[in-house]
């Protein structure tokens, strides 16, 4: 299907996908990939969605727990975005991550789905001290490019526009998109896929903000003693965010627009 007509979307990933960051657990959590759904049913009121994704979920897992499920349900548009978990890790490999995505990508395409996935911010320039992590980020996000195009997967360049890094787009632990950032994602994959009314406007800048925004070292030490420390705490007890979740929408529902 090329024309953006998609009646069966069905999205795989982590918390990103899952949509931490835009609401909570108690309320419920939206999303970009559920604000994505919004827009599709927007001129297709009978489009049907499934949410597969759970947070802190490896490369591999994603592959191995959702792909399955994701082919059952026979879509038409796929997303998958995964990996950013993994550069995480001490023991990140670009060349395995991308070799479970090219398996998902080989799969859904080969099935009939378009699949669209992202490329990822320069995490520098969110979080100083992920400064560390940025030759990982390019290492990804050049595997990502390259198993795409043998797959004919759209990749939805979000790095290359500086408002990706502003600090309003992203939650407090600055792992996760806030409702803003998972808006424009939303926007940017609906750009990629030809969506009737989609444009460029998620590329534009906000406006100056009211208040200046906290920086410098004594917000850096702040945030790692918040949100830092708490998930090296769950990689040193071998624990995830995820443990004990499943997906939060496992099957294809209509779309309720919010």
């Amino acid at each position: 299907m090329t024309d953006g007509a998609f009646l069966r979307y069905v999205a795989l990933g982590d918390s990103q996908t899952e949509g931490v960051g835009d609401g909570d657990d108690a309320g419920g959590l939206r999303g970009w990939a559920d604000r994505l759904a919004e827009l599709l049913a927007r001129d297709r009121p009978g489009t049907l969605y499934a949410n597969l994704a759970v947070r802190g979920r490896l490369a591999g897992q994603v592959r191995a727990d959702q792909l399955a499920p994701a082919l059952a349900l026979r879509p038409d548009l796929a997303t998958v975005v995964a990996g950013f978990n993994d550069l995480l890790r001490p023991g990140f490999d670009a060349d395995a991550t991308a070799g479970h995505l090219e398996e998902m990508f080989a799969a859904l395409t080969g099935q009939g789905a378009r699949v669209a996935t992202l490329t990822f911010p320069d995490v520098g320039r969110i979080t100083p001290l992920a400064r560390p992590l940025v030759p990982r980020v390019q290492a990804l996000n050049a595997r990502v490019r390259e198993v795409s195009g043998r797959y004919g997967v759209v990749v939805v360049e979000t790095g290359h526009h500086p408002v990706v890094t502003d600090p309003r787009l992203w939650s407090p632990d600055r792992l996760h998109a806030g409702p803003l950032g998972h808006a424009r994602i939303a926007a940017a994959v609906a750009e990629a896929l030809g969506l009737p009314g989609a444009d460029d406007a998620w590329t534009r800048p906000l406006p100056p903000p009211d208040v200046p925004l906290p920086a410098g070292l004594r917000a850096e030490l702040r945030w790692a003693g918040s949100f830092l420390g708490p998930w090296l705490g769950r990689r040193l007890r071998g624990r995830s965010s995820g443990d004990g979740r499943g997906a939060k929408r496992p099957e294809l529902l209509p779309v309720v627009r919010s």
